[in-house]
């Protein structure tokens, strides 16, 4: 039995900043994000968008009144909750016209939320083969204005359609897998800006993806030479590809120069998007199979997941047929090219009034073009609109 990955959907603001003028703006040298981090642009979320709205955002471009039909299992991955109680899921369930006849419910462990959902899934379609599931991994990152993290924020989501016989990746068996209680990244209960310890999560991150990738190929016997491209969870791209490194150094130079290029195109979305926490990875795979010119049915990718505190995994899988209806649409590449720039000054105005969305507010969804917008709180209530 095939399980895998049938749709994938991405949404995010329709605003962004320019990082090379960030970095002006915080008296750093622009190659500073350019190149030592790998971003060029970063999504600007608006108080008119939530990790509900987003999500919303992106199944709405991808779901059939068919596909919600089938839909047993939706699975909401986020590290940017928005209550304490209620899962995002049932809101975006709600929002999307989903049978009721539904297991819905929120997941956590940082940027691996998603990931978590995905292996969940596996099994949930393993013994309802007819039903199908969505996964969300749908995040807004922010670690505050002139802190050392401000330049790997962003924000989005994807929508992952998971069933049997998928039309896009079909799964491997194996996964391998590492839990470590660390403190490289965290969010207090009463903040709404992470704090993290940057170089520990760095290292940690690549000291978990040794680790994985270093089991996945004992167990297998699978070497860097049997995967057409590997990608990774991106906070910032230069991370992504510190890691394809260590497997490059010891491949065949042929091996390290085409998995290079299938990183390159990987990489191009979220360079331009900034750090989507739990949707990134999934953000990176359909930037890969949108400017990749090399892969094919029957292509096999390997992936890297990690959520701070930490959780990594690596497992694979291997393009279908259908993957390629996908790899020639453009429309992703068209909405990131349609975006509205904002200055710097305007991107701290609007980040600072997303930290004070309160009970009582009208927001002003008339600037805000996406079909699903957050209109305010009435109540202490979220108040949704889809137009």
């Amino acid at each position: 039995m095939k399980i895998g990955i049938d749709k994938i959907g991405f949404a995010t603001s329709n605003l962004y900043v320019d990082m090379a003028k960030l970095a002006r703006a915080r008296n750093e040298e622009p190659g500073k994000y350019l190149v030592g981090l790998g971003q060029s642009k970063m999504a600007v979320i608006p108080t008119t968008q939530d990790v509900v709205t987003l999500a919303c955002n992106a199944a709405e471009k991808i779901l059939t009144p068919e596909d919600k039909a089938e839909i047993g299992l939706v699975i909401f991955g986020t590290e940017s909750g928005i209550d304490n109680s209620k899962s995002a899921a049932v809101y975006a369930a709600d929002l999307l016209g989903l049978s009721e006849k539904i297991r819905a419910f929120e997941i956590k462990q940082a940027c691996y939320g998603a990931t978590a959902g995905i292996a969940m899934a596996r099994g949930y379609l393993t013994l309802n083969p007819t039903k199908k599931v969505l996964v969300f991994g749908a995040d807004i990152a922010r670690y505050g204005l002139k802190t050392s993290g401000e330049s790997t924020q962003g924000g989005g989501a994807v929508a992952v359609l998971l069933s049997v016989d998928p039309s896009i990746l079909a799964f491997d068996p194996k996964t391998t897998y590492l839990a470590r209680d660390i403190m490289d990244f965290w969010r207090p209960l009463d903040r709404k800006e992470a704090l993290v310890e940057g170089k520990y999560s760095s290292q940690a991150y690549l000291d978990f993806f040794t680790e994985v990738y270093t089991d996945y190929v004992k167990q297998t016997g699978l070497t860097s030479a049997d995967f057409d491209a590997l990608i990774f969870h991106l906070p910032y791209t230069k991370m992504g590809l510190k890691a394809l490194r260590l497997v490059t150094e010891k491949a065949t130079p042929e091996v390290a120069e085409s998995l290079t290029e299938e990183f390159e195109a990987s990489r191009l979305y979220n360079r331009n998007v900034g750090n989507l926490y739990t949707g990134s990875l999934y953000l990176s795979l359909l930037s890969l199979l949108q400017n990749s010119t090399k892969l094919q049915s029957g292509s096999r990718i390997g992936l890297f997941s990690y959520g701070s505190g930490a959780q990594g995994e690596f497992f694979s899988g291997v393009l279908q047929d259908g993957f390629t209806a996908l790899a020639n649409d453009q429309t992703v590449a068209t909405m990131l090219a349609q975006r509205q720039e904002v200055s710097v000054a305007e991107y701290e105005q609007i980040y600072q009034a997303g930290l004070n969305v309160k009970n009582g507010m009208q927001l002003p969804i008339e600037d805000d073009p996406a079909p699903y917008v957050l209109t305010g709180i009435q109540d202490h209530q979220l108040q949704y609109l889809k137009r």
